[in-house]
C-alpha cells in the first residue's frame, strides 16, 4: 500500500544482486528536488533539513543491512560457550568452603547449595542461547 502499480512495477524490475532498499529513497530525494523547483517547497533549508532526515533514515537502513549481510563468525559462538562453561567450572570451585579438618581459625563448616553461583551460570547459558 505504500507503491502505486507503477511503483510496484518499476520496483521489481530494476535488477540488482543485493537488496533494494535504497530505490524509494532515491525516488524521494527526486521527488523532493521537484518539489522544490515547483515551488511546494518553498525555503531550501526546509529541503535541506529534509534531505538530511531522509539520508539518516537511509544510513539507519544501511547500517542494518550491513549487519544482516555479515553473519557472526561460528569461532565467536564456540569461543563463549567455553568461556561461560569454564567461568562456571571455575566459580564451583573457587567458591567452596574451607575444611574444617584443617583447622582454620573463624571458618566453620558452609554446606551450602550455591543458589547465586547457579543463577549467574542460568543467566550465562540463557545469554549464550539468546
Amino acid at each position: 500500500g505504500f507503491m502505486t502499480r507503477y511503483e510496484r512495477k518499476l520496483f521489481d524490475e530494476l535488477k540488482s544482486p543485493h537488496l533494494k532498499y535504497w530505490v524509494p529513497f532515491v525516488w524521494f530525494g527526486n521527488l523532493a528536488s521537484k518539489a522544490r523547483k515547483e515551488g511546494r517547497i518553498r525555503d531550501s533549508v526546509d529541503l535541506q533539513t529534509l534531505m538530511n532526515e531522509m539520508n539518516k533514515y537511509r544510513s539507519w537502513c544501511s547500517l542494518l543491512f550491513g549487519y544482516d549481510w555479515v553473519g557472526i563468525p561460528l569461532v565467536y559462538t564456540q569461543v563463549v560457550t567455553l568461556a561461560v562453561y569454564t567461568f562456571f567450572f571455575a566459580c564451583l570451585i573457587g567458591r567452596q568452603f574451607l575444611d574444617t579438618d584443617q583447622g582454620y581459625q573463624g571458618h566453620d563448616l558452609d554446606i551450602y547449595i550455591p543458589i547465586f553461583t547457579l543463577l549467574q551460570f542460568f543467566f550465562y547459558a540463557g545469554w549464550l542461547k539468546v
